[in-house]
């Protein structure tokens, strides 16, 4: 069977989002002292750094960053964990992931953070699909993407050369 592949994102219209979404961020959080990012593993965690790595380009802002360790294969999540052990008190955090699709994995990287008083929390995706199984809703998206539920959107942010395809 052959993959058909549908390029949706190049490299350089994901740098555009990236830029758009950091300035976004920026224009919302310019009274915040610090921004923390979490990134959920694997892609998340990649677009996290790059968000943090273009909002201290653009803005005095203190950014830190800090991997959420979740099992996205895992039907019941058991220990969600974070890389680092950063003072998140009082201050304003980013929960970012390459794609949301039903919220699920989003819903289980909220639990390490259910114990910390954070200021407040915010969630930022690269490709929004739209199947909202949990109540989870972006505050910052690059990308809105009606999809059926038998279509897969993968995202490659591992290289010099950027995509989101359609499967």
């Amino acid at each position: 069977m052959i993959d058909h592949k549908t390029l949706v994102l190049n490299h350089r219209q994901i740098q555009q989002k990236i830029t758009r979404m950091a300035y976004e961020i920026y224009e919302r959080n310019a009274t915040e002292n610090q921004v923390i990012f979490a990134g959920i593993s694997g892609m998340g965690r990649i677009f996290a750094e790059l968000l943090a790595n273009k909002l201290k380009e653009i803005s005095p802002l203190e950014v830190e960053s800090v991997e959420v360790l979740v099992d996205k294969m895992a039907i019941v999540q058991g220990n969600v964990t974070l890389s680092e052990n950063i003072d998140m008190e009082n201050k304003c955090l980013i929960l970012v992931d390459d794609v949301l699709n039903t919220g699920k994995t989003l819903a289980f990287a909220l639990k390490p953070f259910l114990e910390i008083p954070i200021k407040k929390m915010e969630l930022a995706v690269l490709v929004n699909r739209s199947h909202k199984l949990f109540p989870v809703s972006p505050d910052y998206t690059g990308l809105e993407l009606s999809t059926t539920l038998n279509e897969h959107i993968s995202v490659n942010l591992s290289t010099d050369n950027y995509s989101v395809h359609l499967h």
